[in-house]
């Protein structure tokens, strides 16, 4: 159902999150919307703080797990604010919140751009993964983010961030605690390269990452933060909790990292499997395992 409300763009309640994150798990979000550029944005943001309802931001739902109960306030999916401004000669990129990372990583190959082909099989978007300081192969967001713009929640006002004042670390910056929703990132790339060299990089990654992890089933990608000088997958794997169920929850066969949606899971069954895995590995190790993924809509736990 819609809320009709002039000048506005279009506000759905009731709405189930379950298409809106890889996982395909989630309850129903009290309201929804999905603005396709700052002015939406603003004019939402503005509508919720007049109406005293809180905000929530999702791009393509790749790191998250929703809880199964309604999510209260307004949800903003940031994954139609796409585009991007693609500088060859410079290498000087800026990127929409909602472009996809696959999307961008082959425009910038067939330019001749060099620096994010590590990032080929993250099925998520620009804003999400400046937020979280996504990473893969040895390569992350920050080693080559020069800035976001964000919209505050609370005051609706558009700025800029530079790179160091986001105290980007390993999975984490301030983004990911401040009210601000980013819009979009600018990067510096290396110009000039093969651009046949940098497509079969990209592909030889692609095919790396699917052929040693699920995604053909429904997940959120990786689930543990690596341990330092350790491989999460590895140490969950050697303890013998591959193929491990919970309700329509399964601890990956093809990848111990991952947590699948293999029939109908709950967020709670994803929560078991985790809480599983922490202490195992509390038992044997005597460290606590960091969870990756983010979640929405219940209390966070470690």
């Amino acid at each position: 159902m819609a809320v009709k409300i002039v000048n506005l763009p279009e506000i759905k309640s009731l709405i189930s999150l379950k298409s809106f994150n890889t996982f395909k798990i989630g309850g129903f979000a009290q309201f929804l919307t999905e603005p396709s550029n700052i002015t939406e944005l603003s004019k939402v943001i503005a509508w919720s703080r007049k109406q005293n309802i809180p905000c929530h931001t999702i791009g393509a739902g790749s790191n998250l797990l929703i809880s199964d109960n309604e999510l209260k306030g307004l949800t903003i999916c940031m994954r139609k604010m796409q585009g991007s401004k693609i500088d060859s000669k410079t290498g000087i990129v800026e990127a929409l919140s909602g472009e996809s990372i696959p999307h961008l990583t082959r425009e910038l190959a067939k330019k001749g751009l060099h620096g994010l082909e590590w990032a080929i099989g993250i099925p998520g978007t620009i804003g999400g993964a400046s937020v979280m300081n996504a990473g893969a192969q040895g390569g992350c967001i920050a080693d080559h983010l020069i800035s976001v713009k964000v919209v505050s929640i609370e005051k609706g006002d558009l700025f800029e961030i530079k790179k160091n004042e986001l105290n980007y670390s390993y999975r984490k910056s301030i983004l990911q605690k401040e009210k601000l929703i980013v819009v979009s990132a600018s990067f510096h790339l290396d110009p000039g390269h093969d651009k046949n060299k940098l497509k079969k990089l990209i592909n030889d990654n692609l095919f790396h990452r699917l052929s040693t992890q699920p995604y053909q089933i429904p997940s959120c990608g990786s689930v543990f933060q690596n341990p330092l000088h350790h491989k999460a997958g590895k140490i969950i794997e050697d303890l013998g909790l591959k193929g491990l169920k919970k309700g329509g929850a399964e601890i990956s066969s093809k990848h111990a990292n991952f947590i699948v949606n293999t029939e109908n899971a709950r967020a709670q069954d994803i929560l078991d499997l985790i809480k599983t895995i922490q202490e195992k590995v509390q038992e044997k190790h005597g460290f606590l395992m960091h969870t990756e993924v983010k979640r929405l809509g219940f209390e966070e736990i470690s």
